[in-house]
């Protein structure tokens, strides 16, 4: 599919490198780029002189597809739409994300997601297609399509639909995470903008075995992360499990944070980021070797994201270390300093440092308690102590005649549990003895 790109600036230069690279994720083969600095105009987006040109390079390079790395109003796809030769579609940045987050969806989740922002996309479209139809104009190029007055109706019930089911996922999900920090999992989320590094990281982080030992515990654990230099590899979260020797501590990897999202896409796939808002600790990984001016751009946003909603906190790791020199690595570290006062340092795709990130990891989740526990002797007892050492780190345990007595450190919702379970083994054997 040959495409041209498009982008507009209020002042300066366009940098087309990111909506290239999104382009190509989408299966698109760029024949050429037009790039205006100027403000907006209201009816083309671009100049008028610059979308004759635009309509002019499509007709010499049988381009299909053109794509604008702006925001497009209805209006302006359908006057673009009518410059252009017949056939030629117009896609704007955020049909393109939705065309990539499509082809990425695998899980119901995820494509129930997808289906959500494409929806809150089409619905100012489908109000625009009223409007021009009361005009009796009929747009039917690819951006807007045939007017239909009951389509705007059934997007609203669609979307209704959609949340009720996205809702009832999350509530799944949710007592997932609560039933793993009830048998002693930390949750740690690793955040960040797309092609940062995280799953290449994620996969440093994890064991292979343990995953497939805790299959039947977990068995929604994905023992597989892609390590690609495409965007949106993951769409939708890969969790697994960390090699912390102390720690049972499971990492999930979610979907990318991309730049200038617009509110109606980011709240689509709000549910996504809340595997990074109930984590026990953020791991927000950031690509070190980029320009300083956009790794601080990227920082505020992502922080501007996870603060809204997120109690956890927050370790910055600046990855691809490897791609650095020691003085340019000191001096964004030092340029970063107000938003990521003691970063980590790694190279996830050399394994450089990541004994360390995982001693950092062990460092900043909730400190274990110390706990010494006596339970009576009962048929039940030695399945306790069995659980105990499977959910805690067991010191010492002493059997007597009539009791056994445990001395271990574990996550305070675990001891909580032991305790409770003592309690009933008290009860249990007070009954039998009355």
């Amino acid at each position: 599919m040959n495409t041209i790109i498009v982008k507009r600036v209020d002042s300066g230069t366009a940098d087309t490198s990111e909506i290239r690279d999104l382009a190509r994720a989408a299966g698109y083969s760029v024949v050429g780029e037009l790039t205006q600095s100027r403000r907006a105009d209201a009816a083309l987006q671009i100049g008028e002189g610059k979308a004759e040109e635009l309509a002019e390079l499509v007709a010499e390079t049988d381009a299909t597809t053109v794509i604008f790395d702006n925001r497009l109003g209805p209006y302006q796809m359908y006057n673009l739409g009518q410059l252009l030769p017949d056939g030629v579609e117009v896609v704007d940045r955020f049909t393109l994300i939705l065309e990539i987050f499509g082809q990425r969806a695998q899980t119901r989740k995820a494509q129930l997601q997808v289906e959500l922002a494409e929806l809150r996309y089409e619905l100012p479209r489908a109000e625009a297609k009223t409007s021009l139809a009361k005009r009796e104009e009929h747009p039917g190029f690819m951006g807007l399509g045939e007017y239909d007055e009951s389509r705007e109706r059934d997007i609203k019930a669609q979307i209704s639909r959609i949340n009720d089911e996205l809702e009832r996922i999350e509530q799944t999900e949710q007592h997932r995470r609560e039933r793993r920090r009830d048998s002693g999992f930390d949750l740690v989320a690793l955040a960040g903008y797309t092609n940062a590094g995280k799953s290449t990281l994620l996969r440093q982080l994890a064991t292979d075995l343990e995953v497939e030992e805790n299959e039947e515990l977990h068995p929604d654990l994905d023992p597989t992360a892609e390590s690609e230099d495409k965007l949106f590899t993951t769409l939708g979260t890969t969790t697994r499990r960390a090699a912390i020797d102390r720690r049972d501590v499971l990492v999930t990897d979610t979907v990318g944070f991309i730049s200038d999202l617009p509110h109606w896409l980011v709240e689509s796939f709000k549910s996504t980021l809340d595997s990074v808002y109930r984590a026990d600790l953020v791991l927000l990984v950031v690509d070190v070797s980029e320009p300083i001016d956009e790794i601080h751009e990227k920082l505020v946003t992502s922080h501007d994201t996870l603060y809204e909603r997120n109690e956890a906190p927050i370790v910055t790791v600046l990855n691809k270390i490897d791609q650095v020199t020691d003085e340019e690595l000191a001096e964004k570290r030092e340029a970063l300093s107000s938003l990521a006062p003691n970063p980590a340092t790694v190279s996830a795709k050399e394994g450089l440092n990541v004994e360390n990130l995982l001693e950092r990891i062990d460092r900043e989740l909730p400190d274990w308690v110390e706990e010494r526990l006596m339970l009576p002797m009962t048929e039940d007892t030695m399945s306790v102590v069995s659980w105990i050492h499977d959910n805690a780190n067991v010191d010492d345990v002493t059997y007597g005649d009539e009791d056994v007595v445990v001395s271990f450190e574990a996550r305070p919702a675990v001891i909580s549990q032991a305790r409770s379970r003592a309690s009933e083994l008290r009860t249990a054997a007070a009954e039998s003895a009355s």
